[in-house]
């Protein structure tokens, strides 16, 4: 079995300046260069919790801590 190199020949190889260099315009932009790279979003900004949910969360937690208090001390008597 022979063994095929799979780099190219440097100077068989399109876009490459001697010395084995890519020339500007070659390659794309980092994307640091690219100004305004996604959608500007207005629509959806982060504010935070609601506070009817959260308000629910918080009343559902305390029910559940005194339910099992509640339990913890009728085991107990």
């Amino acid at each position: 079995m022979s063994h095929i190199n799979p780099d190219p020949e440097p100077e068989r190889s399109t876009g490459l300046e001697p010395g084995g260099g890519v020339p500007p315009g070659e390659t794309p932009p980092a994307e640091s260069s690219m100004p305004g790279a996604g959608p500007q979003e207005t629509h959806n900004p982060p504010k935070g919790w609601a506070k009817g949910p959260l308000t629910l969360i918080i009343l559902l937690t305390v029910l559940v801590a005194a339910f099992f208090l509640v339990y913890a001390l009728v085991l107990l008597l």
